[in-house]
């Protein structure tokens, strides 16, 4: 008997620990997971060039000295039609990855992307936010002035970024399947719960 091919968009909170709790989805259910990264990753993999998105990361770092600039600008700080170019092309991989196989998918308004796909559950990841700072502070090693700093910013990038290119915000209700707080249950706890909502949803 043939196996179901589905695909888990999962949207979070910057500090929620969405991508550990992603991680560990993938490898409970035996799947692909392809993280921000996902147009390097894709073209590694798929053999694309990725020249216009090497270009517009390039203009990104140079604008921000800031390992996490890539949260803040997810498409570089190019011109608007260059980062239209590189939403297409992203959208194109996921739609390809999606067709593929059965994977996790993290960010990139993937739940936008795949919106009309029969098999698909849209997850939607948050934490409370003294609870995110602290994730900041003791997972990514930041000053807690920073970390501060940085959630605000990498929230008004994600709602501008979603916004602009799907037409609502990540954690719009109307556009997830699940909305789960990691505090509830933790890393594991979270994953397990989930795992377990995708295998009844797809009769795994």
């Amino acid at each position: 008997m043939e196996k179901t091919k589905y695909v888990v968009t999962i949207t979070r909170q910057f500090g929620s620990l969405g991508r550990p709790i992603a991680k560990k989805m993938s490898e409970k259910l035996g799947i692909e997971y392809y993280d921000r990264d996902i147009v390097d990753q894709a073209a590694k993999k798929l053999n694309l060039p990725v020249s216009v998105v090497d270009e517009e990361e390039e203009s990104a770092k140079k604008v921000v000295a800031n390992p996490f600039s890539r949260m803040m600008f997810p498409l570089g700080k190019g011109i608007s039609s260059t980062q239209d170019k590189i939403f297409e092309a992203q959208q194109n991989i996921i739609q390809f990855l999606a067709e593929k196989e059965s994977c996790i998918i993290v960010g990139r308004c993937s739940d936008f992307t795949l919106s009309e796909m029969e098999n698909v559950i849209h997850i939607y990841i948050y934490a409370p936010y003294e609870v995110r700072v602290q994730h900041c502070v003791e997972d990514l090693k930041m000053d807690i002035n920073e970390a501060r700093k940085m959630i605000v910013a990498v929230d008004e990038a994600r709602d501008s970024y979603h916004m602009n290119f799907a037409g609502y915000l990540p954690d719009d209700k109307n556009h997830k399947d699940i909305m789960i707080d990691s505090t509830l249950l933790g890393i594991e706890g979270t994953a397990d719960y989930l795992v377990e909502a995708v295998k009844r949803r797809f009769r795994l």
